[in-house]
């Protein structure tokens, strides 16, 4: 009897297995490979100049990108969390103020409002860069100089420095990404049993108590997946920055990178690819250490 069950889990594990094979097959080919080989690259010299007859180097792109200053990784990385920081931070503070509006009782409009919100995230996001590059920060013809000409002002070439260039990736990588989080914190609050407020109202709580007692517990565990996620999408942030300041023909003068803009141009622009691989493996090896650092309180609390 026991053979007879033995066997019967054994074909069971062959045929589950045999019905995997396509798809264990495509993630192999679409994400472990491509991981796998990014991680050989990073361990080599190639680059334009040694396409066919790159050779092993070891962990020296690795070393050269973490203990050299003037490589120019160390301050990509610290721009890179400063960008993560700052989003994040904007994001939730912008988000819960306008859910708190939006959720006021007997607000008037409010499906139109919400409407006009949601718009930003609708439009395709190289479309929305672009406007904002040539629509608002255009040192001839935007309109944010055409108010500074009219104020009795010079024109700003508002792309051209790294800080003024950070401020407006910042505008335009939040006008891209609230809608995110305040549909998020609008459902949110939204789930929050009325009854709640209505007898810390009666006991005298001011709405900062409410806010503080009642809000905030009752939509963390609902904010808290959202937040891990903009942090991801923030962090390995490339087209904001790379379209504002960075595209080919069109640079504007600053030096701002991230980590992703920074791997982009050693793969791309100066072709030095195990460079840019060791980076690339290094930014891999962080966003997993981050989402286990995530992880590892909810499952100890399980």
């Amino acid at each position: 009897m026991k053979e007879n069950v033995k066997k019967k889990k054994g074909r069971d594990w062959l045929f589950s297995y045999l019905w995997s094979a396509p798809s264990l097959l495509l993630i192999g080919l679409i994400v472990v490979f491509p991981i796998l080989y990014t991680a050989y690259i990073s361990l080599t010299n190639m680059s334009v100049y040694h396409w066919f007859d790159y050779s092993i180097i070891g962990l020296s792109n690795y070393a050269r990108a973490l203990f050299v200053f003037d490589s120019g990784f160390l301050g990509a990385l610290l721009a890179t969390i400063l960008w993560t920081a700052v989003n994040m931070v904007i994001q939730l503070v912008l988000a819960f103020v306008l859910a708190s509006l939006l959720n006021i009782q007997k607000l008037r409009l409010r499906k139109l409002y919400k409407t006009l919100l949601m718009f930003p995230w609708a439009m395709p996001g190289y479309v929305s860069i672009l406007l904002w590059k040539t629509g608002m920060f255009n040192t001839q013809f935007g309109l944010l100089n055409q108010w500074m000409e009219k104020l009795g002002h010079q024109a700003v070439r508002w792309l051209s420095s790294d800080v003024s260039a950070f401020i407006c990736c910042t505008v335009v990588n939040i006008w891209l990404a609230l809608p995110f989080m305040l549909m998020i914190m609008d459902g949110a609050m939204q789930s929050i049993d009325k009854s709640y407020y209505e007898s810390a109202t009666l006991d005298g709580a001011t709405w900062l108590e409410r806010t503080r007692y009642i809000t905030v517990p009752s939509i963390r565990p609902i904010i808290a997946p959202a937040v891990i996620i903009t942090v991801f999408t923030t962090f390995k942030q490339f087209d904001v920055i790379y379209l504002l300041t960075q595209q080919m023909g069109a640079k504007t003068g600053s030096g701002l990178h991230t980590i992703l803009t920074y791997a982009y141009e050693n793969a791309f622009i100066t072709n030095n690819y195990g460079y840019s691989s060791a980076i690339s493996i290094i930014i891999f090896v962080l966003l997993i250490l981050f989402s286990i650092r995530y992880q590892s309180p909810e499952e100890g609390s399980a």
